[in-house]
């Protein structure tokens, strides 16, 4: 029992390491590489557009890569620890069902917000798309490219395979979940900063069962990438007043 118990302690240990200490190593590498831009006279910090792309590109990009490679490589893991292969038939039926489940779990948690007068916080993404909507079209491609891949790399891919060696499927799934949303609160702008990680406890885990029953990180990078895409597209929309609010 003991034993059992240092081992859970040990990943949960890591797996919060993990979550936090790659936000944190993104946060560094994105700063220092709007210094460096802002330095030879790039104007990063005057072009919400240029900012989200640094911060997309080197965050999400680079500095979650980086971090994740890191651990495997520190603990011999090796790059085989995440699972990861070209997309099957079942595995595309998988990111179709994921997709349209979790966009629908959107949906029934917004209506259950709006009928109580429940407001969530917003992204600080959606701020800079507001001053500059073309942030919300450059966002688009990124979403598949980057932040999809990206965080469901770090969160699913080594935070939840790191929890499952000592914990099993669903708690795995619903620690990784908690961490991956409680992470977002360094990005959030406004009141209702409690309602939108809650949004994403309950949301997360979709994205881990996909991963976890397919076995290919592909999958749930597609549905996080596709669900991304859609919400930066329709808030272009509604800024743009191509879509009522």
């Amino acid at each position: 029992m003991t034993a059992l118990w240092n081992r859970r302690s040990r990943a949960v240990f890591a797996a919060i390491t993990l979550g936090f200490g790659g936000y944190a190593f993104a946060a560094v590498v994105v700063l220092i590489a709007a210094l460096a831009l802002v330095a030879v006279g790039v104007p990063v910090l005057d072009q919400p557009s240029l900012l989200v792309a640094v911060s997309v590109v080197m965050g999400q990009g680079v500095a979650f890569g980086l971090f994740a490679l890191a651990y495997l490589r520190y603990t011999g893991r090796g790059l085989d620890f995440v699972k990861m292969r070209v997309p099957t038939l079942p595995d595309i039926g998988w990111v179709v069902g994921g997709f349209v489940v979790f966009y629908g779990g959107l949906i029934a948690v917004s209506i259950v917000l709006a009928t109580f007068g429940i407001q969530s916080a917003q992204n600080e993404l959606t701020r800079l798309g507001e001053q500059d909507p073309r942030v919300f079209l450059l966002l688009i491609p990124l979403s598949f490219l980057l932040i999809g891949p990206g965080e469901e790399l770090l969160y699913r891919g080594v935070v939840q395979e790191r929890l499952r060696e000592s914990f099993g499927r669903w708690p795995a799934i619903a620690l990784a979940s908690l961490i991956f949303a409680v992470v977002h609160v360094f990005s959030l702008q406004g009141a209702g900063k409690l309602v939108y990680l809650g949004i994403l406890v309950i949301l997360s885990p979709i994205l881990g069962a996909a991963y976890e029953y397919t076995r290919n990180l592909v999958v749930p990078a597609l549905i996080h990438g596709a669900f991304n895409a859609l919400q930066f597209g329709l808030a272009y929309l509604m800024v743009t007043g191509q879509l009522p609010s």
